[in-house]
C-alpha cells in the first residue's frame, strides 16, 4: 500500500533511507526538507504491516532564460529498504509520486538519479529540452519527465534545487 506519511513514520522513514543509502545524508535531507516544509509528497510504502519504502517529492525552481521562474516537482531521495528491493516497491511510489504530481497541475518533474533506472517512467535527459542543473552533473543523469508538453518553451532554463540539498 502507498500512502502519504503521518507524524508517526518519521523516525522509520529516517531508517529506511539510511538503511537504502548506508549513510545518513538522504535521511537528514528528508528531515531539513519536511522541517521547511519543501514537501509536496512525501510517500510511504507499507508491506506486512510496516513501512518498507519512501520517495519524496519537493518543490524545484526553474530559472528561465526568459526571466521567468517556474516551480515544478523534484523526485527524491527514492528509498526502499535493501531486503525488499528489486520487488517492484520503489517503482510503486514513483508511478503514484507521478500521479499526485499530474494531478496538482505540475508541468515537469526533476530527477537526478541512475539513467538506467528513471527512463522506465518517462524520465529523459533534461538537456535536450533545454533544462540544465546548477549542480556538475552528467546530463544523463539529470532528467526530466514532461507532464505537460504545452510548457516545453517555459522549462527552458536552470533547475535550482532548494538549498537543503547542497550538503548531500
Amino acid at each position: 500500500m502507498i500512502r502519504e506519511e503521518i507524524t508517526e513514520d518519521i523516525p522509520e522513514i529516517f531508517e529506511i533511507n539510511e538503511a537504502t543509502f548506508g549513510r545518513s545524508e538522504e535521511a537528514i535531507l528528508v528531515d531539513r526538507l519536511r522541517a521547511k516544509k519543501a514537501v509536496l509528497h512525501s510517500l510511504v510504502a507499507v508491506q506486512d504491516r510496516r513501512l518498507v519504502g519512501h520517495a519524496l517529492f519537493s518543490p524545484i525552481l526553474i530559472h528561465g532564460h526568459n526571466g521567468v521562474v517556474k516551480v515544478v516537482a523534484a523526485l527524491g531521495p527514492v528509498a526502499v529498504l535493501p531486503s525488499y528491493q528489486k520487488q517492484g516497491i520503489g517503482g510503486e511510489l514513483i508511478n503514484t509520486g507521478i500521479e499526485m504530481c499530474r494531478e496538482a497541475g505540475y508541468q515537469a518533474i526533476i530527477v537526478l538519479g541512475h539513467p538506467d533506472y528513471y527512463p522506465r517512467f518517462g524520465f529523459q535527459s533534461a538537456a535536450p529540452f533545454g533544462i540544465s542543473s546548477t549542480y556538475d552533473v552528467p546530463d544523463d543523469a539529470f532528467m526530466v519527465l514532461v507532464l505537460d508538453p504545452d510548457a516545453l518553451n517555459e522549462l527552458k532554463g536552470v533547475a535550482h534545487y532548494h538549498p537543503e540539498f547542497d550538503g548531500v
